[in-house]
C-alpha cells in the first residue's frame, strides 16, 4: 500500500513515512493510492472482539507494519483504559442504534483513534531509523487535544504542543486540557475560533525555513489531528465493528444496508465511514449532521463550499468549524484522484474563501445526504429523548438525532441506522442540563451540574470528570493566532 498527496501525485510514501510526516509538505493530505478489501468476511469479523475487527481493517492499510507490531499497537491501545470490554457499544434508542465512542480515557470518540496513534507513531519512527524527537503538533475544537495529550504524554522521544480557542470549548473540555500532566505536554490558548488554530498549524508544518531550525535541534513535526492517516485509519474501524454488532446480534442478516448518521465538523469521522463503504462495507447513505456553522449542508446541497460566512459558537463546540480539512480527501476522490484539480480548488478555498465542484464530481455526493440542527431543535431532542427513554445525548449526538429525524421525514427512508454518539454528556453537562429543564440549573457550578446530572440520570460518572475536579490548571499560555509559530518557538528553545 502506498501513500500518495492530494497536491502532488508524484509523491509516494509507504503507511509508516505517512504517518510520521503527518501533513505533506506541499500542504496536501496523505491518501491510499487504492482501498483494499478484508480478507475476513463480515461473518468471520462477527465473532472476533474490537481487537480482532482493527486487525483485520489496519493491516489492509499499514502493511509495512508485521503482524506483530500492528497488534502490539492494536492491544496497547484497546486495553482497560477503556472502560467497557465492548470498546465501542451499541444502544437501541429512538428508533436507532446509537453506537457510543466515548468510553475512552477522555470520555470522546478521539480516545479510539488516538490511543493508538502513540503506537503507531513510536513503531514508524523505529521502522524509518528516525533520532529526532517528534513534536505533534495539533489544533482543536474540544476533544481531540486532550485526548492527544492524554495518548502522547511522556511518551519518550515525543513532545505535544495543542492548540484550542480559549473561548470556543466547553468549560469541562478546557480543565480537561489544562490540567494536562506530562513533562512533554504544551497547551496554548488562541484569541481566535478552531479555524484559525487549524490554519495556524497547516502554516506552521509547511514554514520550510522552521522546519531547518527545528532538525538542527533534534525535532521533526507530526500531526495528531485527522489529517494524520494514522488517525483516520482506526477510525474505519468502528464503523465495520458496528455492523458486525448488528449482523451477530440478528438485527440484520450479510449484506443488509444501513446508514451511519454523524455529527460532523472536520469530516475526518464520516470521511471514515465513507472510505469503510468503499472497502465493501453495505452502507447506503451517509447522514451528514451539522449544527448552525452549515457550512457542509450547503455544500452537499448546492456543491459550493463557501466559508465566507458568520462563525457561530454553539453547544456543540466540537463542530464549530468552517474549513473542513478532511473534505479534501474526498474532493480529491471526486476529481478522479487529480492533485491538479484538487490542488486548484484548494488554492482557491484559501484566496476567496469558497469553491463549487462541477456536475461529474457531484455524483459522489450523492453518498452523502446532508442536514443541520438549531440549538433549539438539538436542545428539545436532548429533552425529548431523556423523557422518553431515560437516556442522555450528549449536544453534539443530539444534533446527529434532530438530523436523523429530518432525514427520516424527508426521504421516508426506514434503514437501520447507526448514529456515531460522539462525546459524554458530562463533557457538556451545562448544555445538556439546560436542555433537559432550562432555567432549573443555570445559576449551578460545573461540577455541580456534573452530580445533578447523575442524580437525575443514574449513569455514572467517568473516571476522566472526577480526576479533574480537583485538579491543579498546569498550562497557561495563551498567545494571538497570528502568534502561533512564537510560542512552538518559545516551548521548544528554537
Amino acid at each position: 500500500m502506498r501513500y500518495t498527496s492530494t497536491r502532488d501525485e508524484s509523491v509516494s510514501l509507504s503507511a509508516s513515512e505517512a504517518i510520521l510526516q503527518g501533513l505533506s509538505p506541499d500542504g496536501g493530505l496523505y491518501v491510499p493510492t487504492s482501498i483494499p478489501e478484508p480478507d475476513a468476511s463480515l461473518s468471520e469479523m462477527a465473532s472476533m472482539d474490537y481487537r480482532g475487527v482493527a486487525f483485520e481493517i489496519m493491516k489492509k492499510f499499514f502493511d509495512d507494519f508485521t503482524d506483530e507490531e500492528l497488534k502490539h499497537c492494536i492491544d496497547s491501545a484497546y486495553d482497560d483504559k477503556f472502560d467497557t470490554p465492548e470498546i465501542a457499544p451499541l444502544k437501541g434508542v429512538h428508533g436507532a442504534y446509537i453506537l457510543e465512542l466515548w468510553h475512552g480515557k477522555t470520555i470522546a470518540f478521539k480516545d479510539m483513534a488516538l490511543s493508538i496513534l502513540p503506537y503507531l507513531l513510536t513503531t514508524s519512527a523505529k521502522k524509518n531509523n528516525v533520532t529526532k524527537d517528534i513534536i505533534i503538533l495539533t489544533a482543536t475544537s474540544g476533544d481531540t487535544g486532550k485526548a492527544a495529550l492524554a495518548g502522547f504524554a511522556d511518551v519518550p522521544g515525543t513532545g505535544i504542543i495543542v492548540f484550542y480557542p480559549k473561548d470556543g470549548v466547553s468549560p469541562i473540555q478546557k480543565k480537561q486540557m489544562l490540567t494536562q500532566k506530562g513533562d512533554n505536554t504544551h497547551v496554548v490558548g488562541i484569541v481566535g475560533n478552531f479555524d484559525d488554530a487549524q490554519t495556524g498549524v497547516k502554516n506552521i508544518f509547511n514554514d520550510t525555513e522552521l522546519k531547518e531550525e527545528m532538525a538542527a535541534k533534534g525535532f521533526q513535526f507530526s500531526s495528531a489531528n485527522s489529517i494524520n492517516i494514522g488517525r483516520l485509519v482506526p477510525q474505519i474501524v468502528y464503523y465495520y465493528y458496528a455492523y458486525t454488532r448488528l449482523l451477530k446480534d440478528g438485527k440484520i442478516k450479510e449484506g443488509d444496508k444501513i446508514n451511519f448518521d454523524v455529527p460532523t465538523g472536520n469530516f475526518g469521522n464520516i470521511l471514515a465511514a465513507y472510505y469503510a463503504k468503499q472497502m465493501g462495507l453495505p452502507v447506503n447513505k451517509l447522514i451528514c449532521a451539522s449544527n448552525e456553522n452549515k457550512v457542509l449542508f450547503d455544500f452537499f446541497r448546492t456543491g459550493t463550499y463557501d466559508r465566507n460566512r458568520d462563525f457561530i459558537l454553539t453547544t456543540s463546540p466540537s463542530m464549530d468549524i468552517l474549513i473542513s480539512s478532511n473534505l479534501e480527501r474526498l474532493i480529491f476522490k471526486m476529481t478522479d484522484n487529480s492533485a491538479s484539480e484538487t490542488k486548484k480548488l484548494m488554492d482557491a478555498l484559501k484566496a476567496e474563501g469558497t469553491y463549487t465542484v462541477t456536475d461529474k464530481m457531484r455524483d459522489v455526493i450523492s453518498d452523502f445526504y446532508g442536514n443541520f440542527a438549531t440549538e433549539e431543535e438539538d436542545d428539545a431532542i436532548i429533552k425529548e429523548v431523556f423523557e422518553k427513554e431515560h437516556y442522555v445525548l450528549d449536544t453534539h449526538t443530539g444534533v446527529a438525532v434532530a438530523v436523523y429525524d429530518k432525514y427520516r421525514k424527508e426521504t421516508g427512508d426506514d434503514t437501520v441506522t447507526v448514529i456515531d454518539s460522539t462525546a459524554s454528556p458530562y463533557k457538556f453537562t451545562r448544555s445538556v442540563m439546560h436542555a433537559i429543564d432550562a432555567g432549573k440549573y443555570d445559576g449551578m457550578e460545573d461540577f455541580e451540574l456534573v452530580d445533578e446530572l447523575y442524580a437525575i440520570s443514574g449513569m455514572k460518572i467517568p473516571q476522566a470528570i472526577e480526576e479533574i475536579r480537583n485538579a491543579d490548571i498546569l498550562h497557561k499560555r495563551v498567545c494571538d493566532a497570528g502568534k502561533m509559530k512564537d510560542e512552538v518557538k518559545d516551548i521548544l528553545g528554537v
